[in-house]
């Protein structure tokens, strides 16, 4: 998670300070790029305690196309709770785009169909799932920040590239890259291959200007070892994947670092 940390001292040294949609006001780069090779690890930051039972239910229930906050309260994640409504809806967000876009007379899960293609077209450059549906933004809570992911298979194993408009460097970044990297390696186990290269490409990366003391000490701190993880190797689809099916293994980290979400 070198490069992780780079990024951060990074934007504290030249980020452009910038009003925001939040009022909180943040430090600024754009056009950034983040390269994991997760044959190395499991890339979970260590310079802090990352809830990563959060990472997990959150991805199972994009899944499920899951826009409702009932099946994370089941979990007790509570991460979307500041953007939806009083019944726990939050719009066509990520589950939805996944695995039921709607298009003309159809709904389109792109999820499936990319596991689909890959298994047989492997070499395709068509491996894209997309959540920036323009046609339903406006009935979203929470606009898609991770917008899209695309596959490629190589003789090396299956890598993912993300891309990414709007990051908040500290609190939401670390949750993404292990997100990806977990479905990165569910997709690859559900293809029958290894995993390579998870790639982010970063629009507007920032610090909230609320989290400068909180990145100062994150950098202080000696990173530990990366961890690895293991999945249940007779899960085949992906929609059979639970909680039990995904184990952490070896995950040393520093103590939490508390820090205030904008919403």
């Amino acid at each position: 998670m070198e490069n992780y940390l780079a990024l951060i001292e990074n934007i504290l040294k030249n980020g452009e300070a910038r009003k925001d949609r939040t009022g909180v006001g943040t430090l600024s780069i754009f056009g950034q790029h983040l390269k994991f090779n997760l044959k190395e690890g499991f890339p979970l930051l260590t310079n802090r305690k990352i809830h990563f039972k959060s990472i997990v239910i959150e991805l199972l229930w994009f899944i499920k196309g899951d826009t409702n906050t009932d099946f994370l309260h089941q979990h007790n994640v509570t991460i979307w709770d500041e953007w939806a409504d009083e019944n726990g809806n939050l719009g066509p967000i990520y589950g939805k785009q996944w695995r039921a876009w709607k298009a003309e007379k159809q709904t389109i899960d792109q999820l499936r169909w990319v596991i689909e293609e890959i298994k047989k077209n492997p070499h395709s450059r068509r491996l894209l799932v997309s959540a920036w549906n323009v046609g339903e933004l406006g009935q979203m809570k929470l606009p898609p920040c991770h917008h899209s992911f695309q596959f490629y298979v190589s003789k090396q194993g299956l890598s993912c590239l993300v891309n990414q408009r709007s990051c908040d460097v500290f609190l939401g970044l670390p949750f993404n890259i292990a997100s990806y990297a977990l479905l990165t390696a569910m997709v690859a186990q559900v293809t029958h291959l290894e995993t390579h290269e998870l790639h982010f490409f970063l629009g507007d990366t920032h610090l909230y200007t609320n989290h400068i003391e909180q990145a100062h000490l994150l950098l202080s701190r000696k990173p530990y070892p990366l961890p690895t993880i293991r999945l249940n190797p007779a899960i085949q689809n992906i929609d059979d994947f639970t909680y039990q099916d995904i184990e952490l293994i070896n995950y040393q980290y520093h103590p939490p670092i508390h820090a205030p979400v904008a919403v």
